[in-house]
């Protein structure tokens, strides 16, 4: 009895139905979006943790509007939209502390920590709410809001302080934004370095 081979076209028609239920979401954009640090540690720099000197750095908590890769924009008082082909690395509460660190290391002197490593060396720790992370299409700006809060070694008072950086945007694209958006954020790492340094 001769075993007969299974047409190619009869397989293909078989798996047809199962490619149709097979999704693997949207395709992410051609590039990615970060931030660069405008101040940043030279290589090979050795800085001793003494007592109190060290700064913690915290991610800062978001709304849920940011608790995503995509970036915000306000369209109204009560309405928020996402950016067209626009995402993330990674979370932008990361990235902001990231950026955070980087800058505060770079002009304060100070060793700079991550929450695993406090302990070792307890001293300033740098927490608070990164309350905007995006554009705000009524204003045409990039707006980074992030308020603050510091608690220095061996103080018993916390302070707090808001950070406001708004730059203007020509288009609303992720080319366009992108760089708007590091500006900002930038901005914001600077003065609250300047803050802890005084």
């Amino acid at each position: 009895m001769r075993r007969m081979k299974p047409h190619p076209i009869l397989i293909a028609a078989a798996l047809l139905p199962l490619s149709a239920c097979v999704s693997f979401g949207e395709d992410p954009p051609a590039t990615l979006m970060t931030l660069s640090a405008d101040a940043t540690m030279p290589a090979g720099a050795a800085r001793p943790a003494r007592d109190g000197q060290a700064v913690t750095v915290i991610p800062p908590s978001v709304p849920q509007a940011l608790n995503v890769l995509r970036v915000p924009v306000q369209t109204g008082p009560t309405s928020v939209a996402y950016l067209k082909d626009a995402q993330w690395i990674e979370p932008p509460n990361r990235l902001f502390r990231n950026l955070l660190a980087e800058t505060i290391a770079a002009t304060t002197g100070r060793p700079v920590l991550d929450l695993r490593q406090y302990s070792l060396a307890p001293g300033i720790r740098l927490t608070g709410r990164l309350q905007r992370f995006g554009l705000d299409a009524t204003t045409r700006e990039a707006v980074v809001t992030y308020d603050a809060s510091l608690a220095r070694g061996g103080a018993d008072a916390l302070e707090t302080r808001r950070f406001e950086a708004r730059v203007p945007v020509t288009r609303e694209d992720a080319k366009t934004v992108a760089p708007a958006l590091n500006r900002a954020a930038n901005q914001v790492a600077g003065e609250v370095a300047q803050w802890i340094g005084a």
